[in-house]
């Protein structure tokens, strides 16, 4: 998926947890052979070209495009996996994957736990007994700064932004790069909706502090690309 994957496990690794782990690591080696558009012969590479996708892969291919397809609905379509006509569920694949992940340590017996694809966290239990999650948001125009910190308990977040790969999320109804904002991070419950959500928020730029305000469930932070910073009134950290 082009990204580095953590994990930050707090509970005891016994047997069961340790191979969950295993399980997790194997899973996202997994999704990103079906879902990579970095490699050529992934499923999803194929089925751009108008190749038939291997039988094996369809259930979960046709799982991802469906989560597509909820969350065009639910923003208004500024949600797309064919952005400028090319086949690309990056928007929904990577908060789909880590949440599957977390959910796998879950039911191994980790119940406090932090898994971390690229910067999109799904958040478990806390950090410490009687300690939430602290996660570090990074500005976007000033490197090695922070320019808020969230803190949390059974928290996902997720943030879009140009600052690692320049402006690079489109537009659905132009096809252009959208430059309004420089970093849009929104949390919530679950990853999956979340990160397609802010990856959709993002696309809105002006619009975006509005249409996060009335989400049910969910809290945004933004930074302008002149550096002005907005947050709707329930978002779960500080700036700093």
């Amino acid at each position: 998926m082009g990204t580095v994957f953590s994990f930050d496990l707090r509970d005891p690794v016994t047997p069961p947890v340790h191979r969950a782990l295993k399980e997790a690591v194997a899973w996202l080696h997994h999704v990103d052979e079906v879902f990579s558009t970095y490699r050529p012969d992934s499923a999803v590479s194929r089925l751009g070209r108008g190749e038939p996708v291997p039988e094996r892969y369809g259930p979960e291919v046709a799982e991802v495009f469906a989560l597509c397809e909820e969350a065009a609905a639910a923003t208004g379509g500024w949600f797309s996996h064919t952005p400028s006509g090319r086949v690309d569920p990056s928007g929904m694949v990577k908060g789909w994957a880590i949440e599957r992940a977390s959910d796998l340590l879950y039911a191994a017996g980790a119940h406090h736990s932090c898994v971390n694809g690229g910067g999109d966290i799904q958040l478990r239990g806390e950090v410490a007994p009687g300690t939430p999650w602290r996660i570090g948001i990074a500005h976007p125009t000033r490197p090695g700064e922070l320019v808020a910190v969230v803190t949390g308990r059974d928290l996902a977040v997720a943030t879009s932004g140009t600052a690692e790969r320049g402006p690079h999320i489109l537009d659905p109804n132009t096809g252009e790069a959208v430059t309004a904002l420089a970093s849009l991070t929104l949390t919530g419950r679950g990853l999956t909706r979340t990160d397609a959500y802010a990856t959709a928020a993002f696309a809105m730029g002006t619009g975006a502090r509005a249409w996060a305000e009335a989400l049910n469930g969910y809290e945004a932070l933004g930074v302008t690309t002149t550096g002005e910073v907005w947050r709707t009134p329930g978002f779960p950290g500080a700036e700093v």
